[in-house]
């Protein structure tokens, strides 16, 4: 069992930055996949940013240049910085975690709301 706990979200304004930050209560070392997803009222939950073992991040195409995904394996602790936000990203982000072992499991956190104004 892997919990998940994201800090940071808020309200800001349109151009303006924020950091997320997702606390694992397990080792990354045991984890295949670390991300960030989103989801907008009357919308489905969307990739934003994920990080697999052994390959370069990738990012949703709409975050692509301004947003940032990274980890701190010393903390267990991943982050997302939002840069020049828009509108649009307002929504409640989550923290993602995948193991794949003899089966594969999906953990999620709470979630965080982000609201940008404009």
């Amino acid at each position: 069992q892997v919990q998940l706990m994201e800090s940071g979200g808020g309200l800001v304004q349109v151009g303006g930055s924020l950091r997320l930050s997702c606390a694992a209560s397990a080792s990354f070392s045991l984890i295949n996949t670390l991300g960030w997803y989103r989801q907008a009222p009357g919308k489905q939950r969307e990739l934003v940013a994920r990080i697999t073992s052994g390959r370069n991040p990738n990012y949703a195409d709409s975050v692509k240049g301004r947003f940032t995904i990274s980890t701190d394996g010393a903390k267990n602790t991943i982050y997302l910085q939002m840069n020049s936000l828009k509108s649009e990203d307002t929504a409640v982000y989550y923290c993602y975690a995948k193991i794949v072992g003899d089966s594969e499991y999906n953990y999620w956190g709470q979630g965080t709301q982000v609201t940008v104004s404009s």
